[in-house]
């Protein structure tokens, strides 16, 4: 990880003058991912489509009585965002899948509910997107979001099978 040059940043103030905290901040490493500028997530989503999300599900082994249910759904997006932290909410009214994580930090995600597997999960940024990758029995399995002015699109993948979602945000 880069480090920076403890003179990079300065604050001015009308009240305090200068103060440099380049001091402060050649004790921390600081990659440049951190402080890029990254979309705003937040927000409350409705989606609007849903494409090629049964053969999705088929890639996942899901049964097909749930596969039926679940591609008659339209469920929200509920999502928090603070900086790198992240919780989204996933509601409808058959089930809720709720996912907190930082981004760029491996966990195991529980997907009870889903298609009652467990993965190692890490979420990483590309320029503003959410890129999840999901290793586990199913091979390519991950995930893909974005945000397209008041639209946020999510690309599921598993098995070499793409499914397209988008959310409005209301």
């Amino acid at each position: 990880m880069p480090l920076l040059n403890e003179g990079f940043f300065q604050m001015k103030s009308s009240s305090r003058g200068n103060s440099d905290i380049g001091s402060s901040l050649n004790k921390r490493r600081l990659s440049v991912e951190y402080l890029k500028m990254t979309a705003d997530y937040n927000g409350y989503w409705k989606m609007i489509s849903n494409e090629n999300f049964e053969e999705y599900l088929k890639a996942l082994d899901v049964n097909v009585a749930i596969r039926k249910i679940a591609t008659l759904l339209k469920p929200d997006k509920d999502i928090i965002q603070d900086g790198n932290h992240f919780i989204i909410k996933t509601l409808s009214t058959f089930r809720n899948y709720n996912m907190d994580f930082v981004v760029g930090e491996e966990f195991e995600e529980d997907l009870t509910g889903v298609d009652d597997r467990k993965c190692m999960t890490t979420i990483t940024w590309d320029g503003d997107k959410l890129v999840c990758v999901q290793k586990g029995e199913i091979e390519g399995r991950g995930w893909t979001h974005w945000i397209e002015g008041d639209e946020l699109h999510l690309e599921l993948r598993a098995a070499g099978i793409v499914s397209k979602q988008v959310f409005k945000k209301s």
